[in-house]
């Protein structure tokens, strides 16, 4: 079964209400106000999904600040998991920055979401501060041992919305601070993984450290998945488009062309996703 680990949908009236949204919320703003960005509905990932033999996504909105904002999104996810429960997994997002965030990830786990994610700060980076603030939070996710995915991105080359100031030790501290979390990093973990070579620590910093493939045509050569299960394992790898940016066919063309066994693949595209999932 192909799962995609990283998918965004956005309720009708924020999808009507987006010149409003964009005065909102910077970090909103600094990826939507852009009109090629789309903002996808439950539905119109159902038939990306049917056209992509994918059978399962793992969903969730924005991490908005204020919680009117957060919340509604919230309750848009928790709608579409109830009512396409065989193909969409929920998970709850909100600011790091946000007040309530560990009220409202315990609110939407408690009604049948399945995780914490994707957070992200898109002004200041993964900060100490930040991490601090998500104690709470982590601490919930490892009681009920949910994932909880992290926004990641690497710390050089080309600029593009939605990429944030973090730094490598930024993304290591988070990981550090929170051991017997089940942690995904989005967007290939900021190259971090790569790291996983080094003889002392960080191998085991990463034990509990999964790294989604999200945006990963516009980053990466194909190269990326083999070289990454060799560093830190293909078990470790799981399939997510970020949805609507990037069609999964794109993704399945690249695997293919990086030379992955059978078994490689099939972990990547759903085995792995499942069995984070299960727990």
């Amino acid at each position: 079964m192909i799962t995609d680990f990283h998918t965004h949908l956005f309720p009708p009236l924020f999808r009507e209400k987006r010149d409003h949204l964009v005065h909102e919320d910077p970090a909103f703003r600094s990826i939507y106000s852009f009109p090629e960005a789309r903002l996808a509905s439950a539905e119109d990932l159902l038939r990306s999904m049917d056209d992509n033999g994918v059978q399962r996504s793992v969903v969730f909105g924005f991490p908005w600040e204020k919680a009117d904002l957060y919340a509604r999104h919230n309750d848009y996810i928790l709608e579409s998991i109830h009512q396409y429960p065989d193909r969409l997994t929920g998970f709850c997002a909100f600011s790091p920055l946000a007040t309530g965030g560990a009220r409202e990830a315990e609110r939407c786990l408690d009604q049948g979401l399945s995780g914490v994610g994707e957070l992200a700060v898109y002004g200041s980076g993964l900060t100490w501060e930040v991490v601090c603030t998500l104690k709470d939070v982590m601490d919930l996710c490892a009681h009920l041992n949910v994932p909880f995915l992290l926004h990641t991105n690497e710390p050089v080359g080309h600029a593009y919305p939605g990429k944030t100031p973090n730094t490598l030790k930024e993304i290591y501290d988070f990981v550090r601070a929170y051991p017997d979390n089940r942690i995904v990093l989005a967007h290939w973990g900021g190259g971090l993984l790569f790291y996983g070579l080094m003889k002392k620590e960080v191998r085991e910093a990463l034990k509990n450290v999964w790294f989604d493939t999200a945006a990963s045509p516009f980053l990466y050569t194909p190269d990326i998945y083999r070289i990454a299960g060799e560093i830190v394992g293909s078990e470790k790898i799981l399939f997510g488009s970020d949805y609507p940016l990037i069609r999964p066919e794109r993704y399945f063309k690249e695997m293919s062309s990086a030379g992955l066994s059978l078994e490689q693949m099939n972990q990547i595209k759903g085995l792995n996703a499942a069995r984070l999932l299960e727990g």
